[in-house]
């Protein structure tokens, strides 16, 4: 079974990476992916500055739920916003609730609690998964924050869990963290570039997984490989530049590869803009890398 199969049986996807080495797009390709399988796949977006939409052609979120195609959703989350969703649930009498939620107090907790933020964010994903918000899906694809923020927020349930243990909120981290661990229903992806400072921060991140939270990663996805250049071909200052930047991908993939033993793929660089086109053209280049 390749490792695209197996991120099919996956219920949670998180994808994580370096800042800049195509995290969102490659979320993007594997909800497209998906969904042309038929499952039902939310996209979820925790950073603040929305960049998802563009991948998949479609307007800002803004914290709604968005169709993007057959049998794919999209939402940008705020840590905030989920938060106050979760106390006026609990709390139903809508003035008060909007006093808890705009109390200072509220606020310092929010800020101040381990793993509060991080684990509202997840919390949402397994929300809907389990069927307490809409839509419903079979599995959600969370766009992580970057590298060393990813492992954090992986770690935060457990850290939310000790900081609460005892009460309700306790209870729903110690849930999480569990869920989280179970490899059958989630699955990790990360992406990298094949170039110096992307593999080391890829070589340190897997690292850091392991040792902190005995995890592995599903894939990882080598984004933005330069085609190679025959010597015997094109001649001038473009084409001497394409060699070289192909012979330095290359010599750092090794390097990942030396020290991954896991599932690696590769995505070419292409020459299409960041929207639909470069989803679906992704999406049949990483189909085809796992054959």
């Amino acid at each position: 079974m390749s490792a695209l199969d197996r991120l099919a049986e996956r219920q949670l996807v998180l994808v994580t990476g370096k800042g800049g080495t195509g995290k969102t797009t490659l979320a993007a390709v594997l909800g497209h992916l998906l969904a042309a399988q038929g499952r039902r796949v939310l996209l979820l977006e925790v950073e603040s500055r929305e960049s998802l939409h563009q991948a998949l052609g479609a307007e800002p979120s803004g914290g709604a739920v968005v169709q993007a195609g057959p049998r794919l959703w999209f939402q940008n989350l705020r840590p905030q916003a989920v938060i106050e969703e979760l106390v006026q649930e609990k709390l139903p009498i809508a003035y008060l609730a909007r006093r808890i939620t705009e109390s200072p107090a509220f606020h310092q907790f929010v800020e101040g609690a381990p793993g509060l933020k991080e684990t509202a964010l997840l919390g949402h994903a397994y929300r809907v998964l389990h069927g307490l918000q809409r839509p419903e899906v079979d599995v959600v694809i969370v766009d992580a924050p970057a590298t060393g923020h990813g492992a954090s927020l992986l770690a935060a349930p457990g850290l939310m869990a000790q900081a609460a243990e005892g009460g309700q909120l306790g209870d729903m981290a110690r849930d999480l963290a569990a869920y989280l661990a179970d490899a059958s229903r989630c699955g990790l992806v990360v992406t990298t570039q094949a170039e110096e400072l992307p593999v080391q921060e890829t070589l340190e991140l897997l690292q850091s997984l392991a040792t902190r939270l005995d995890l592995r990663p599903d894939l990882v996805v080598v984004n933005g490989l330069y085609p190679a250049v025959p010597e015997a071909g094109p001649r001038g200052a473009w084409a001497d530049l394409l060699r070289a930047r192909h012979r330095m991908n290359q010599a750092e993939r090794a390097r990942l590869a030396r020290s991954w033993d896991g599932p690696l793929l590769d995505l070419p660089l292409l020459p299409l803009e960041r929207g639909p086109a470069l989803v679906a053209a992704l999406a049949e280049a990483l189909r085809g890398a796992a054959r």
